[in-house]
């Protein structure tokens, strides 16, 4: 578990992933020449700070985002959300600026949102949750899950992935926006017909902790159902355990994909967690290696 745990610690809001991507390619240089098969990365100033790496003949794309939620430092010890956390009175927030290292808490007066730092801090400073992973009893605890888990995933599907995109996205919390670029130079250099959305979901009354990874059948927006139908198919054909989660809320980097010039079906699959947003996201350690066990076999028979 010490990738997931140096994944959890690196602090990269929505518009400021420069950190997790710089991570990400030192990881990837380590361990590329280990995967069955060695992928081209593409990255640079011409992905800004996302990651996509080929492998072999491409059929499908796994998509994994990854900025957080988090705030934004405005004036008079003013904080802005980015995206949409939950801003309880109390927790704990740390960040830095040029002065140095910041840990304070967040004050919530009527739904206006402060910090207690007992100076000021220099305007536009991403703030994010402090981090406190707890692993007990077959769960993990910890702010950010959403979409660490995510990263996590995509990063054990290239060990033995043999053909397909792996793709590290950014700004998904906060409005999306690096999808188009992405998906045009995909399907101008490697196309695919087909994506997965490894992101976490939500626990709710229809999907719980330990009965397996969720796959997705709608959430604010519906893919294609002939493709969620093919996927389910495949999935009662692994043997992996997972349940049907229909939603009318929510979305993510299958959105994108939907609203795009590319004729691409999507599928979010992602294990579900609860206390969504907030610095004690929790998910069962079960349903986590369900997502990884089905990743892999979608990647290898779709």
């Amino acid at each position: 578990m010490q990738l997931l745990n140096d994944l959890l610690n690196i602090q990269s809001v929505s518009g400021d992933e420069s950190p997790m991507k710089k991570f990400l390619i030192n990881l990837i240089l380590q361990r590329m020449q280990s995967w069955k098969v060695t992928p081209f990365m593409y990255t640079g100033e011409e992905f800004h700070d996302c990651i996509l790496l080929k492998f072999g003949n491409p059929r499908t794309a796994v998509f994994a985002h990854m900025d957080t939620i988090g705030f934004m430092t405005r004036y008079h010890d003013q904080l802005i959300a980015i995206g949409g956390p939950e801003s309880e009175d109390g927790t704990e927030l740390v960040g830095e600026d040029s002065l140095g290292p910041i840990s304070c808490k967040l004050k919530n007066i009527d739904g206006n949102l402060f910090h207690d730092f007992p100076r000021a801090i220099e305007r536009g400073t991403n703030l994010s949750f402090a981090q406190n992973i707890r692993i007990h009893e077959g769960y993990i605890q910890a702010a950010y899950l959403d979409n660490r888990l995510g990263v996590y995933n995509a990063l054990k599907v290239c060990e033995s992935l043999k053909d397909g995109w792996v793709v590290f996205s950014t700004y998904e919390e906060h409005g999306g926006g690096s999808m188009p670029f992405l998906l045009k130079f995909i399907m101008e250099n490697a196309p695919i017909k087909q994506a997965l959305i490894s992101d976490i979901t939500w626990v709710t009354d229809g999907v719980t902790h330990g009965n397996g990874v969720a796959i997705s059948i709608r959430d604010k927006f519906i893919p294609r159902r002939s493709f969620i139908n093919k996927v389910i198919e495949l999935a009662k054909n692994s043997k992996v355990a997972f349940q049907l989660e229909v939603e009318d809320a929510g979305g993510s980097d299958g959105r994108e994909i939907q609203f795009s010039p590319y004729a691409v079906d999507w599928c979010f699959i992602g294990a579900p967690e609860d206390n969504v947003h907030s610095p004690n996201e929790k998910v069962a350690l079960y349903d986590l290696e369900c997502m990884i066990d089905l990743y892999k076999y979608l990647m290898t028979h779709l």
